[in-house]
C-alpha cells in the first residue's frame, strides 16, 4: 500500500439534494434553496465550530451567509471528475 498522499482533495463532485427550505432570514440576501431540488455542493467545516456546512455551487450570497446547516441536504451523489 502507497503512504503517499495527495496534495489537494480528490476531485469529486458531490450533489444533495435540500430536504428543509424553511427557515429563511428575515436579513438574508442572496438566492435561498428550494426543497427537493438537488443542487452541486462543497461541504466544509465551519472555521470556529468545526460542524459541516453545505456550499452550494454557484449560489450568491451576502456576507455573512453563504453557507447552510447540513441538516437542511441529504447526499445524493458523487461523481469522479477525471
Amino acid at each position: 500500500m502507497s503512504k503517499v498522499k495527495l496534495p489537494v482533495p480528490p476531485p469529486v463532485q458531490h450533489f444533495a439534494r435540500c430536504v428543509d427550505d424553511s427557515c429563511r432570514p428575515a436579513d438574508y440576501v442572496g438566492e435561498w434553496p428550494e426543497a427537493g431540488q438537488v443542487y452541486p455542493v462543497r461541504v466544509l467545516a465551519h472555521a470556529r465550530t468545526g460542524q459541516p456546512q453545505v456550499h452550494i455551487l454557484g449560489f450568491y450570497a451576502e456576507a455573512p451567509y453563504g453557507a447552510f446547516a447540513a441538516r437542511r441536504f441529504a447526499p445524493v451523489a458523487s461523481v469522479w471528475l477525471n
